[in-house]
């Protein structure tokens, strides 16, 4: 997955916005660059390690040791992972709006800290576990499924580490990057070898979680294996504290999201006034940095003047009356909804490679030799399809895109969601026919087929998130309003926690429908198949209804023109291609939603 970095979340050092931590502006050669970056990359690092060894394995430990039936299961790790990524908006808007991103990086790192050693505990203390099944096979043939006090400390630990994850995930990135001056060549080729160290970083991390971490969980102890992530988040939030004097601060400047919740309201207040015969008569018309729109017109009375807002100051008071400008701002905004409501369903199917696929591999043949692979580790597979198609986006599909369209991007955002799109449909295609066939084999000839013949869902699915994670991002970089920029990261992480909510949704009701007979604790006795077929045809529908809104959305560079100014349009349009080339050559790897 790439985090694509735009101009404006790069530090800036020239505009007044930065300063050390006692709040002077900053002194260059002793605040930010390597140094304070390098410290910073370990917060990451940490949160990866913490977060893929949780979600990659805890169905395992769910199914086996707690005795919760797979869709039960599946539910607990898709509402933890969507509530950590729809936490991120909450992260966003602590440091846009009052914190600042250190101290929200610091305090969430201590949170995540918190909720990983409460997670240790959990697994460690044996009254916190139902009885082996072993235990009771012969009287009850049944095995005992864990109690809500049981559940109590597990679910305490998880959600204060999704509470902690998010406020790392909206914010760890941009305070890295706010340690380098976009605006000095030097230090702004620095900054492009920072991104290039934090996508190699965290993508160790995440393999050491899931092979490292995951094989310690199965075969030495959970404690271990959590108490190991959670040292590890421990020592990070030491070294994050000890460069405290090191850091280039930006000040808060309020959150985007206020100015929308403000429009909407006035918007709202103002129903019942009349348009103004033209629309130069709203607020700051002639001031505007973007062009006046008639597309979702009943925004505007949000900048209508009426006679409390002529009066006195209240003209410039936003609670009062909007600009032109936020208006049109809001409704960037909305536009891009229809876009991100057919991205939700990619992460529904790309959240089956954390639960049901990792479930399916327990029913496989996982050894090596004598060697047993921890079927949380098969998750690996997944990460390095990630890697190699991300590296073929650049090297080779942008290249060939911009040789075959003449087009600096090479492929379009879109393009690129709609690929990852086809590809999640194949992976669920691919996990369909592998399921019949491991479980007709299982049944019908007592036979366990191997486990690497789920090598293809993984690869499948992990090369379609590559293709949309870069797509999605860079569409709502890209089409987000200047300077609701770093609010686009906060849209893009909800649709990675909308698609894990949606699938507890979808698990929940074929639960129901069926009557717990497609999705069961023993695999070999499920429909496991039926499942992933339903999530191809959905896919496929998803896909057309995501092909009618790509095809009529006009890009914002498409119809971006000043009212009164063509000086501005063409100041607008050096500056679109600034950012494009930045974007093209600057990318992180996040792995910040699933």
């Amino acid at each position: 997955m790439v985090l694509l970095a735009t101009s404006d979340e790069k530090g800036s050092g020239n505009d007044g916005s930065m300063v050390d931590i006692h709040g002077n502006p900053v002194d260059k050669s002793k605040t930010g660059g390597w140094l304070a970056a390098g410290l910073i990359l370990g917060i990451e690092l940490s949160e990866r390690i913490c977060v893929m060894g949780i979600s990659m394995n805890l169905v395992t430990y769910l199914v086996q040791a707690l005795h919760i039936s797979s869709a039960k299961s599946a539910t607990i790790v898709t509402n933890f992972m969507g509530t950590l990524n729809l936490l991120g908006l909450l992260g966003g808007f602590l440091a846009d709006a009052k914190l600042g991103r250190y101290l929200t990086v610091a305090i969430s790192a201590a949170i995540t800290a918190l909720g990983v050693t409460l997670l240790a505990l959990a697994t460690t203390i044996s009254s916190m576990r139902p009885p082996p099944c072993d235990s009771y096979r012969n009287q009850q043939h049944q095995c005992i499924e864990a109690n809500g006090k049981q559940l109590a400390l597990l679910y305490a630990a998880l959600y204060t580490i999704a509470l902690g994850g998010g406020g790392i995930k909206s914010n760890v990135s941009g305070f890295g990057s706010d340690q380098f001056d976009a605006t000095d060549p030097k230090e702004e080729k620095a900054m492009i070898f920072f991104f290039n160290r934090f996508y190699f970083g965290i993508s160790i991390g995440s393999l050491f979680a899931v092979i490292v971490l995951v094989y310690v969980q199965d075969n030495v102890g959970r404690g271990w294996g959590y108490g190991i992530s959670a040292g590890t988040m421990i020592i990070a939030v030491v070294v994050l504290l000890s460069g405290t004097t090191f850091y280039r601060l930006k000040k808060p400047r309020g959150s985007p999201l206020t100015v929308i919740w403000r429009v909407i309201l006035l918007a709202w207040n103002k129903r019942t006034q009349p348009y103004p015969s033209h629309p130069s008569l709203l607020n700051e018309y002639h001031e505007a940095k973007v062009p006046h729109t008639q597309r979702f017109k009943c925004l505007d009375k949000a900048a209508i003047i009426d006679d409390h807002a002529a009066t006195g100051e209240n003209k410039n008071n936003p609670w009062i009356v909007s600009t032109v400008t936020q208006v049109e701002e809001v409704k960037m905004v909305l536009k891009l909804i229809p876009i991100w409501s057919t991205c939700i369903l990619f992460w529904t199917i790309y959240s089956q490679m954390t639960t049901f696929t990792i479930e399916q591999a327990t029913f496989m043949k996982r050894n090596v030799s004598s060697f047993v692979i921890p079927s949380g580790s098969f998750s690996a597979f997944l990460f390095i399809t990630i890697l190699l198609f991300t590296s073929l986006n650049e090297k080779l599909f942008v290249p060939l895109g911009r040789k075959l369209t003449h087009n600096a991007q090479g492929i379009t955002s879109l393009q690129r969601v709609g690929i990852g799109l086809v590809f999640s449909v194949a992976g669920m295609v691919a996990a369909a026919a592998i399921e019949n066939q491991r479980r007709e084999l299982a049944v019908h000839q007592r036979t366990v087929i191997s486990a690497f013949w789920l090598i293809p869902q993984f690869f499948l699915v992990g090369a379609g998130e590559a293709f949309v994670y870069v797509g999605q991002l860079e569409f709502f970089i890209r089409e987000a309003p200047e300077r609701m920029k770093s609010m686009s990261t906060g849209l893009f992480l909800s649709t990675i926690s909308m698609g894990f909510f949606v699938s507890s949704l979808i698990v929940s009701l074929v639960d129901r429908v069926t009557e717990k007979r497609w999705l069961r604790s023993n695999l070999n006795k499920g429909k496991l198949d039926n499942f992933y077929w339903l999530l191809a045809v959905l896919g496929v529908v998803n896909f057309f209804v995501f092909l009618v809104f790509a095809m009529r959305h006009q890009y914002k560079s498409q119809h971006r023109t000043s009212p009164d100014d063509s000086g501005e349009k063409e100041r607008k349009s050096t500056n679109d291609a600034t950012i494009e080339t930045t974007e093209e050559k600057i990318s992180i790897e996040a792995m910040e939603g699933p």
